[in-house]
């Protein structure tokens, strides 16, 4: 007799140890669930206007650098075709660095079309400026880089623009 209940003791402390394994653990993973949730959601409040920011940045780099609104920038101050590719490109140069870090905050795929109409704007104006003089009027040169923009058809940045505004719709 003494057997059955020792042996009952011992199994309902067991159970009961068990059951508060149970619980505690149980309470446990709720609260670091919890917790992460708390963190995650943080880091959205935190990184989410930030990715905005790099969005309405890199849109306004494409614009910034499209032949049409670069020339109208930057046609008035120079006098030679060579003078306005120089400025021309020291300006995407510029805009570029100036951008280069948004690149953490769009992907990967978005900054590679941003990349390849930078290069491609800059290859424009250095197609153009071979095919003009170096000392023939900026107009000249302006007239050139249109010309070879309207044979392309679409300007060099359309398409990285339209890759960030497919992007950002996702995002919403």
């Amino acid at each position: 007799m003494e057997y059955y209940l020792i042996l009952t003791v011992l199994i309902l402390g067991a159970v009961v140890t068990f059951g508060m394994y149970l619980t505690i653990t149980t309470v446990a993973n709720k609260i670091f669930e919890k917790q992460r949730w708390d963190m995650r959601s943080k880091n959205i409040e935190i990184t989410l206007p930030l990715r905005l920011q790099a969005y309405e940045r890199m849109s306004l780099f494409l614009e910034r650098i499209s032949p049409n609104n670069l020339l109208l920038r930057l046609a008035p101050a120079a006098t030679s075709a060579l003078e306005l590719q120089q400025i021309a490109l020291h300006e995407i140069r510029e805009e570029y660095n100036h951008n280069v870090a948004q690149q953490l905050y769009i992907s990967t795929q978005a900054w590679e079309q941003i990349v390849n109409a930078m290069n491609e704007t800059v290859a424009v104006v250095n197609q153009a400026a071979a095919e003009v003089s170096a000392e023939a009027p900026a107009s000249d040169l302006a007239k050139k880089i249109f010309s070879h923009v309207i044979e392309k058809e679409i300007q060099p940045s359309t398409h990285a623009l339209k890759v960030l505004k497919e992007e950002i719709r996702n995002v919403f």
